[in-house]
C-alpha cells in the first residue's frame, strides 16, 4: 500500500531516537509535550536522590548518568553482573552499561512508561545468513537517512514483544521501498511467491522480536525463555497457524488483484482463492494436528514451571527476611555506608538551608502581616460624630432661617436663636476636635498607603470580582493555621530524628574513644543503626519533598480571596480617614471663624468708613479737576499752576482708586460672612448695598463714575456705541458705553453676571470683565475690558498674518473659550474677528458681547462677517434660535478666512466645495465638520480632532 491509500486511515508523526538494525528503531510520538518536564524533574531530583541498593526490579524505572553527557535519563534495568548493569533508556531506546555509583532511585511521579517505542518496517524480514551479512550497511544507512528527524508511520501489526510493525514515511518518500532500490534488501512478498505457499509452513513470515546487538548473550538467553513462556501461555494457540496463513493468503491475494488484467480480475481471483484453500487444506491437515498436540504438551509444562515459580518465591521470602537480620553490611560494602552518609548529610544541609529562609519573604506570610495590621490597628468614627452632625443640621436651619428674614423687626429672635445654635454647635466640635486628635489619623493613613501598595505589588494580577468574600480573613486564618501545624509536625519529626541520629554518634564517638575509659558497649553502638539512619533520611526526605509553598486552586482561592478583602477593608477605611480629616479641617476653620467674632460680630463700620473716603476724595477730584477748568478758560494761562493741579489731579485719582480697592476688599470679606455665618448682614446694613454687589457676582462697583477717569474716545472703534479708553489702578483699560434705562440696566447687570461667572471659571480663555458701572450724570452703563484693541484678529492678519502653526494655537484658545461658555448654557452670537483677540500670536481668546441685546439681536450684527464669509449659520437665517451650533459655524468660517482670507464660496448648502484650495487633509476634515449643520461639532468635540491635537501642522 502506497501513501497515497493510505491518507484516510490514521497516521503518526514520531522522532527517531535510535536506529537498532537496518529495519528497527526506536522514536517519540511528536505530539507528547511532557519530555521537557521530566527532564527538569530529573536534574532538579536525581543529584540528591539515593542510588539504589541491593538488586534491582525489573519492574522499576531508575535514572542512569548517561556516559556521553553525564545528564540523567530514566531507565530500566535488563541485566545486572555483580555492581554493572545493562540498562535500557526507555525514552530513547539506547542500552548501555553502568555502575552503581551512576544508577539512582526515582520518585513515584517518574514511574510512567518510557516516551520512546520499538518500531520496524513491515514487509521486511532479516532471517537468513544471506541478509544477516547486510546487517552493518543498512543500519549505517537506515541512521544517516532517518536518526533525529520526523517521519509519519502507519501501523500495520504488533509483534508479542511489544514492536510495532509500520509503513514508514518521510516526506512523500517510503522508506522501505528506498531500501529496496539501494539493494540492501530483498523486495517485499509479491503475488508471484503466494504460488508457493503450500511448499511449507516453515515458509510463511513469522512476527518474532529482534534485539539489540549492545545486549549481552546471558541476557539474550533470558529474553529468549521469557518470550517462549508468553508464547505457551497464549490462549488459542491451535488456531494461531490458521490465522496467520489467512493472512498471508489474503496479502498475497490483494497483490495478485493488483498485477491482474483489470477486465478478467474478478473471476480469475475466485478462482485461485478457491485453489489455495484446497491446497492448504490438503498439504497442512496433519501439521496443524501435530501443532495441537505440541500444544497439550506445552500446557503440561506451563503447570509444571508455575509450580516452581511458587517454590522459588517461598525461597525469596526466606532471603530476604534473612537478609533483614544481617547486621553486616557495612563491614561488607564501606562505599555504600560512605555514600549513605554523604546523601544524609546533603539533605540536612538542603533541609538548615530552607529552614533558613525567612518565612516573612513569603507571600502568605506577608498578606498574614497585612491582615493583622488591617484588623488590628483599624480607626472608626469618633463617637462625638453623631451629635456633631445633629448640631450641624441645627445651625444650618437656623442660618436657613435668617437668610429668608428680610425685615429689621423680625431678626433679632433669630439671631438668638442662631446664636444659640452656635453656641451648642461649638461645644460639639471641641469634643470632636479633642477625641480626634487622639487617633493616629497620619499614621495610619500613611501605614495603610504603604500595605496597600505592597500587596498590590505581590498580587498585582489578581482582577477583583463582583462580590467578595466578608469571612475571607477567617478562612484564610484557619488556612493558614492547618498550614503551619504541617510545617511543625514535619519539623519536629525531622528534629526527633536527627537529635536520635546525634545522640547515637555520641555514643559511638565514645565508644571509639580508647584514651578513656567508657560505659558504651558493643551493643549500644551497634543495635538499631540501621533503623536510625533510616529513620533520619525519610524525615529529610519527607522535609524537603513536602512543598509548603506550592498551592492547589483551593489554595490560590483563599488567598486570593484575603487579598482582596484586605483591599476592600484598606479602601474603605482610607475614606473614612480621607472624611474624618475634612471634617476636622472644616471644623477647625469654623472654631477659628467663631472665635474671631465671639466678641462681638461683624459690622459694616469699616466698609462705611471707606465709602466716606471714597465720597471726600470724589468731591477733592471733581473741585481740582473745575480749578484746571478755570485755569485753562483764563485769558493769561498759567502753566505752572495748571501743571501743579494736573499733578494734584492724578495724585487724588490715584488715590480714589485705591480707595475703590479697599471697598471691594471689605465687600468681598462681607459677602463670604454672608454666605457662611452671618447672613443677616445685608438686612441690618442696608446703605451697604451687599446684596447687589453678591448678585452683580462682584463686578458691581457703584463708587466709580465716568468724571473719575481721564479717558480718551476710541474714535476708530466707536462706530456702534462709545469706546473709551483711560487707565485704572495702572491698567490700561477700555470702558464700553451702553445706553440704558431702569429697565435694561437691570438686562445688562444681569447678562454682565453671568458672563462675568463663566469667565472667572475659565480665566484665561475669554475676554475679563473688570467692573460694571452706571453714569450719575448719563443714562449710561459702562463695562471695563482691558484694552486688547490692537490684538483683534481682524488688525493682526491686516497688520501680519498668523501663519498656519498659530493659526492653530490661537483657534484653539477660542474653542476653549466657547467650551466654557456653552458648559454655562451661554450662546455667545457674536463672533467675529473683530471680537477675538490674539496673546502674543501663542494664544486666542473670546471676546465679551453687547449686555443689552438678546443673541437673537446679536448674530443679526452686521460685523457678523469675515472677508467674503458670512458667519450667520444656515439655520439662524432660515429662523432658528442661536445656538451653540451656530456659534461653532461662526468659529468655522473664521477658521476659513484665516486660512483662505479670499475665499468667496457658498457655505450654506449641504455640500461644502472645497474645489481649488489647497487645504490640508485634517483641516479639511474639522471645517466639513463645523460648517454643515447635520455633523457639526460641538467645542469640546472640535478640540479632539487630529487638526488640534497632531504636531505635524
Amino acid at each position: 500500500m502506497d501513501q497515497s491509500e493510505i491518507q484516510s486511515e490514521k497516521m503518526e508523526l514520531v522522532v527517531v531516537t535510535y536506529v537498532v538494525d537496518a529495519i528497527t528503531f526506536w522514536a517519540q510520538n511528536v505530539t507528547d509535550k511532557i519530555n521537557e518536564k521530566i527532564n527538569a524533574m530529573l536534574t532538579e531530583k536525581c543529584p540528591t536522590a539515593p542510588i539504589l541498593m541491593g538488586r534491582p526490579s525489573s519492574h522499576k524505572v531508575y535514572a542512569a548518568r548517561f556516559s556521553e553527557d553525564k545528564c540523567w535519563y530514566r531507565c530500566t534495568v535488563q541485566q545486572q553482573t555483580e555492581d554493572k548493569f545493562y540498562i535500557l533508556y526507555i525514552d530513547f531506546g539506547n542500552m548501555e552499561i553502568v555502575s552503581r555509583s551512576d544508577l539512582v532511585e526515582l520518585p513515584e511521579e517518574l514511574q510512567t512508561a518510557g516516551l520512546a517505542k520499538k518500531y520496524r518496517f513491515w514487509g521486511i524480514h532479516a532471517s537468513s545468513e544471506q541478509d544477516s551479512a547486510l546487517h552493518p550497511q543498512g543500519k549505517s544507512f537506515l541512521h544517516n537517512m532517518i536518526h533525529g528527524k520526523k517521519l509519519r508511520v502507519h501501523k500495520k501489526s504488533v509483534c508479542f514483544d511489544g514492536t510495532i510493525l509500520v509503513e514508514a514515511f518521510q516526506g512523500n518518500l517510503d522508506i522501505v521501498k528506498l531500501q529496496e532500490h539501494t539493494g540492501l534488501w530483498p523486495s517485499r512478498s509479491t503475488s508471484g511467491e503466494l504460488e508457493t505457499l503450500g511448499s511449507t509452513l516453515g515458509s510463511m513470515p513469522k512476527l518474532r522480536p529482534i534485539f539489540s546487538v549492545q545486549k549481552p548473550p546471558e541476557f539474550f538467553r533470558e529474553q529468549k525463555s521469557a518470550i517462549d513462556l508468553q508464547h505457551v501461555e497464549k490462549p488459542n494457540i491451535d488456531q494461531e497457524p490458521l490465522t496467520e496463513i489467512k493472512s498471508s493468503t489474503t496479502d498475497a491475494d490483494e497483490q495478485q488483484l493488483c498485477s491482474q488484467d483489470t477486465e478478467q480480475v474478478h473471476n480469475e481471483t475466485e478462482s485461485e482463492l478457491q485453489s489455495m484453500r484446497e491446497v492448504i487444506d490438503e498439504k497442512h491437515m496433519e501439521e496443524i494436528k501435530k501443532l495441537k498436540e505440541e500444544g497439550s504438551a506445552v500446557q503440561l509444562h506451563v503447570l509444571l514451571l508455575g509450580q516452581q515459580l511458587k517454590e522459588a518465591k517461598l525461597e525469596l521470602q526466606t532471603l530476604k527476611e534473612s537478609h533483614e537480620k544481617t547486621k553486616e553490611i557495612g563491614n561488607n560494602h564501606p562505599t555504600t555506608v560512605a555514600n549513605r552518609i554523604s546523601q544524609l548529610a546533603k539533605k540536612v544541609d538542603a533541609v538548615r538551608k530552607l529552614r533558613e529562609r525567612n518565612p516573612c519573604s513569603t507571600d502568605e506570610e506577608h498578606l498574614l502581616q497585612s491582615i493583622t495590621i488591617i484588623k488590628n490597628y483599624r480607626i472608626s468614627m469618633p463617637m462625638s460624630s453623631e451629635r456633631l452632625e445633629l448640631a450641624w443640621k441645627a445651625y444650618d436651619q437656623a442660618l436657613e432661617n435668617l437668610k429668608h428674614c428680610q425685615t429689621i423687626t423680625e431678626i433679632q429672635p433669630l439671631v438668638n436663636s442662631r446664636n444659640e445654635a452656635r453656641g451648642a454647635l461649638l461645644l460639639t466640635v471641641d469634643d470632636f476636635l479633642q477625641e480626634v486628635d487622639k487617633f493616629p489619623v497620619r499614621e495610619r493613613a500613611n501605614r495603610l498607603k504603604e500595605v496597600a501598595s505592597s500587596l498590590t505589588a505581590v498580587f498585582s494580577s489578581v482582577m477583583l470580582p463582583e462580590q467578595i468574600d466578608e469571612y475571607a480573613f477567617e478562612k484564610f486564618c484557619e488556612w493558614k493555621r492547618h498550614k503551619q501545624q504541617r510545617i511543625k509536625t514535619v519539623q519536629k519529626a525531622t528534629d526527633e530524628a536527627l537529635l536520635a541520629l546525634s545522640g547515637w554518634a555520641s555514643s559511638f564517638s565514645k565508644f571509639l574513644c580508647l584514651m578513656e575509659k567508657t560505659s558504651v558497649t558493643e551493643k549500644d553502638v551497634s543495635e538499631g543503626v540501621d533503623e536510625i539512619l533510616m529513620n533520619a533520611d525519610n524525615a529529610l526526605s519527607e522535609e524537603l519533598d513536602t512543598e509548603f509553598s506550592k498551592q492547589n486552586n483551593q489554595d490560590r482561592k483563599i488567598v486570593f480571596n484575603a487579598f482582596l478583602k484586605a483591599m476592600q477593608d484598606i479602601q474603605k477605611e482610607q475614606s473614612l480617614l480621607e472624611d474624618i480629616k475634612k471634617m476636622y479641617d472644616l471644623n477647625s476653620k469654623f472654631k477659628q471663624e467663631v472665635q474671631q467674632w465671639q466678641s462681638s460680630p461683624p459690622k459694616a463700620d469699616e466698609l462705611f468708613v471707606v465709602k466716606k473716603r471714597i465720597r471726600n476724595l470724589r468731591s477733592q477730584l471733581r473741585w481740582k479737576l473745575v480749578e484746571v477748568s478755570c485755569l485753562e478758560e483764563a485769558e493769561e494761562l498759567d502753566l505752572p499752576e495748571i501743571l501743579k493741579k494736573k499733578e494734584e489731579i492724578a495724585e487724588t485719582r490715584n488715590a480714589l482708586f485705591q480707595e475703590i480697592s479697599q471697598e471691594k476688599k471689605q465687600y468681598i470679606m462681607l459677602c463670604e460672612l454672608v454666605k457662611k455665618s452671618f447672613p443677616e448682614l445685608p438686612v441690618i446694613y442696608p446703605d451697604a448695598d451687599i446684596n447687589d454687589y453678591m448678585s452683580s457676582a462682584g463686578l458691581l462697583v457703584k463708587s466709580l463714575d465716568r468724571d473719575m477717569f481721564d479717558a480718551e474716545p476710541m474714535k476708530e472703534l466707536s462706530g456702534k456705541r462709545p469706546l473709551l479708553s483711560t487707565d485704572f489702578q495702572g491698567q490700561k483699560v477700555v470702558l464700553k458705553c451702553y445706553a440704558v434705562d431702569r429697565e435694561s440696566e437691570v438686562k445688562v447687570l444681569e447678562q454682565a453676571a453671568e458672563y462675568h461667572r463663566v469667565q472667572q471659571n475659565n480665566p484665561a480663555t475669554t475676554v475679563p470683565l473688570l467692573a460694571l458701572f452706571c453714569g450719575k450724570s448719563d443714562p449710561l452703563a459702562y463695562v471695563m475690558v482691558p484694552d486688547y484693541s490692537i490684538g483683534s484678529l481682524r488688525a493682526i492678519q491686516k497688520s501680519s498674518p498668523l501663519f498656519s502653526c498659530e493659526i492653530r494655537n490661537v483657534m484653539k484658545g477660542v474653542a476653549l473659550g466657547l467650551q466654557g461658555l456653552h458648559a454655562a448654557s451661554v450662546t455667545h452670537a457674536s463672533l467675529h474677528p473683530n471680537n477675538v483677540f490674539v496673546i502674543g500670536r501663542e494664544r486666542g481668546i473670546v471676546g465679551d458681547y453687547d449686555f443689552t441685546k438678546a443673541p437673537e439681536q446679536r448674530v443679526c450684527d452686521s460685523g457678523m462677517i469675515a472677508g467674503f464669509i458670512s458667519l450667520v449659520a444656515p439655520e439662524v437665517k432660515q429662523g432658528q434660535p442661536p445656538s451653540p451650533s451656530s456659534d461653532m459655524y461662526a468659529f468655522g468660517g473664521i477658521m476659513l478666512w484665516l486660512h483662505f482670507q479670499d475665499f468667496n464660496g457658498a457655505l450654506d448648502t449641504q455640500n461644502v466645495d472645497f474645489t481649488g484650495l489647497e487645504m490640508n487633509v485634517k483641516l479639511q476634515a474639522l471645517l466639513s465638520k463645523l460648517l454643515l449643520s447635520s455633523t457639526r461639532l460641538s467645542a469640546s468635540e472640535a478640540l479632539k480632532q487630529d487638526y488640534f491635537i497632531s504636531d505635524d501642522m
